[in-house]
């Protein structure tokens, strides 16, 4: 069988856009619907900015997921290419978290009204956490490599207790026969 696992990308690919695509019309439908039927008093022109403006994220990381994870088929059947991992680390796992976090503060403002929108302020904490951690290590590794590249000498403040105890008894002693 030709091109294997490129075939189950593709069907798998398809699959998740089919359900993103689904949930995505769900979620914004029930906000539409419920804000302009059940609490049309509470709903205002920046009410429907807020939804523009925070949901704008979530339009354009499915978009995204749809130019690189939508598999391509040939004029005769054959599949030419299948498609980006959409399940793929790094990135692609936090667009996901992106969409996920702005289909979840959709669902409670559509509930509780514009105050909720104030839940989205965790995205780009997170990301401010997530590069701070991110390069503290890499900050961390690189100085450990400068200090072990730098010489032999390193201070008291970091020796192990036994090499503390093994210098204070002299040190490194030579036996002669």
């Amino acid at each position: 069988m030709a091109q294997k696992a490129a075939k189950q990308q593709a069907a798998r690919n398809t699959s998740i856009l089919k359900r993103t695509h689904l949930s995505s019309l769900a979620i914004n439908a029930a906000f539409f619907l419920l804000r302009l039927i059940i609490f049309q008093a509470s709903c205002t022109r920046a009410t429907y900015l807020l939804y523009g403006l925070l949901s704008a994220p979530a339009f354009v990381v499915e978009f995204w997921f749809e130019r690189i994870g939508r598999p391509t088929v040939g004029p005769n059947g054959e599949l030419k290419k299948a498609g980006e991992d959409l399940e793929a680390k790094g990135l692609t796992e936090y667009m996901w978290d992106i969409l996920y976090w702005t289909w979840g503060c959709t669902a409670i403002a559509t509930i509780f009204g514009d105050k909720a929108w104030w839940g989205w302020i965790v995205v780009p904490l997170y990301s401010i956490w997530l590069a701070w951690t991110t390069f503290g290590g890499l900050r961390e590794g690189m100085a450990g490599m400068i200090g072990a590249a730098g010489g032999g000498e390193m201070g008291n403040g970091s020796a192990s207790n036994r090499q503390k105890k093994f210098e204070k008894r002299g040190g490194q002693r030579m036996q002669y026969r």
